[in-house]
């Protein structure tokens, strides 16, 4: 299976299609998030919002900006990680800094945690384990753009992955070839003439790094 370059999404005010770092920088200056922050700002109470980078810890094509106020608790960042990548099986799951660090309780609101360049791992399953950083990557003063907890700013496109057995996209993945450590990547042709069925046959691939793990299906859309 081959994969294509650095993944990119899109900005959510304006569509500009960009890399994780790149989105980073980007949301500073964009126009369209000015003006309507903007908007917002004028005839709202303001508090303190929190840019938040979350990324896979093992494979960095899967990547989330999203935004969040002060007063919204972790347990509300755990459900949205859970319901766009993670839920499978109604497993465990934890907060802390680092893989070492002291657990934080779900209830800890977001202005108690985060500040700026601080980093926290997630870990949902402790025994097929998906591990997300969360790194804060700027506030703002203002007002949110949502009446939901969290708000989706940009996340990585679906990476780019191709059929083992032609190099054409690949819309499938074969357990059986996945936990036998082979290329587990097919098109919808060779989907349909594979013979392994182990496991149910192919899926299909969604956007989340748990694809394949457990058993985890997606559908990896936002909640919300």
């Amino acid at each position: 299976m081959a994969r294509g370059p650095q993944s990119k999404g899109k900005c959510v005010y304006c569509s500009r299609e960009m890399t994780r770092g790149g989105l980073s920088k980007h949301f500073q200056s964009c126009m369209e998030r000015k003006k309507k922050l903007s908007v917002a700002n004028e005839s709202h109470k303001k508090e303190i919002i929190y840019h938040l980078l979350a990324q896979d810890n093992w494979d960095t094509d899967y990547w989330m900006h999203l935004e969040m106020p002060g007063n919204a608790i972790l347990k509300d960042l755990d459900d949205y990680l859970r319901a766009i990548w993670l839920e499978c099986c109604g497993h465990m799951s934890q907060f802390s800094i680092g893989r070492q660090g002291e657990e934080i309780s779900m209830d800890t609101h977001i202005s108690q945690t985060f500040e700026k360049g601080l980093e926290l791992l997630h870990i949902y399953d402790f025994g097929t384990s998906s591990e997300t950083k969360i790194t804060c990557v700027s506030t703002r003063n203002g007002k949110k753009a949502t009446p939901h907890p969290v708000f989706l700013m940009a996340r990585n496109n679906p990476p780019e992955v191709y059929c083992s057995e032609c190099e054409k996209p690949a819309t499938m993945l074969c357990l059986d070839c996945l936990y036998n450590g082979e290329e587990w990547a097919l098109c919808d042709e060779h989907a349909k003439a594979h013979s392994h069925d182990e496991y149910g046959g192919p899926i299909p691939i969604v956007n989340s790094p748990r694809l394949g793990m457990c058993g985890y299906t997606g559908p990896a859309t936002p909640p919300y």
